[in-house]
């Protein structure tokens, strides 16, 4: 986005954009389903200092801070941002949130760790999983295919040793950007639905790429019923090009 090249265009983006995310899920409605999956994870995790990954679509990250609430019977979540400029901006706006962020991509072969910090951000995740912490984590982001789980999910599950949570999220009415994944805005007093499943853990001697195909329609069957939930039937993403 070219307007955030500005430093003082991006400080009043994120102040407007977090002020109005934090007033907006006081007025949310929310109904949840498996709920109990969430809080069973989160109290072994605070027992036993094994952390916890939490799944969901990049199109829901506007939203991702209201699915982990803070406190202190909760594991403290870091958040994967990119560090492209606009993992900046959203990286701003969660802190805001009370979400600090570990920044970084997953790495391709024409990546390297020095631009994309990959290797860093999966060692720093992996270090923040095994000291108990939660690590909440887009798949599919953050330049997609939509809704196409990335084996990177996998690889962390595998060597942390923690489980897997995918949420659904939706809500009606929000608005939808024009962006590569259709991201979601919500807007105020409107019906939302958080739908839970897992967990799910990653053996060593686990297929990565079935395990990643089998994740990505576990997670999409949540947020499909998510949507079902607040009666938005046009959720589904768009076709991958």
């Amino acid at each position: 986005m070219r307007p955030l090249r500005s430093p003082w265009v991006m400080s009043l983006l994120v102040n407007l954009m977090s002020g109005y995310l934090a007033l907006t899920y006081l007025t949310l409605r929310w109904t949840r389903e498996g709920q109990q999956i969430a809080t069973d994870v989160q109290a072994r995790a605070l027992a036993g200092r094994s952390g916890v990954i939490l799944a969901l679509w990049h199109s829901r990250v506007p939203v991702g801070p209201a699915t982990w609430p803070q406190g202190a019977d909760k594991p403290e979540i870091r958040v994967l941002v990119s560090q492209s400029r606009d993992g900046e901006f959203i990286a701003r706006v969660i802190a805001r949130l009370g979400l600090p962020s570990i920044r970084g991509s997953s790495l391709k072969k024409t990546d390297t760790a020095k631009n994309k910090g990959g290797e860093q951000a999966f060692r720093d995740m992996v270090k923040w999983v095994k000291d108990g912490g939660a690590m909440a984590i887009t798949p599919d982001g953050p330049r997609g295919p939509v809704e196409v789980l990335q084996k990177g999910a996998v690889a962390l599950a595998r060597v942390s040793g923690a489980p897997v949570l995918f949420v659904g999220v939706a809500m009606k009415p929000c608005l939808r950007l024009g962006t590569w994944d259709r991201t979601i805005i919500p807007l105020p007093f409107a019906r939302a639905a958080m739908v839970w499943d897992g967990p799910a853990t990653a053996g060593r001697d686990d297929d990565p790429d079935a395990l990643a195909e089998a994740w990505g329609e576990r997670l999409s069957a949540v947020s499909r019923r998510a949507e079902t939930l607040v009666g938005e039937m046009d959720g589904a993403p768009p076709p991958s090009s």
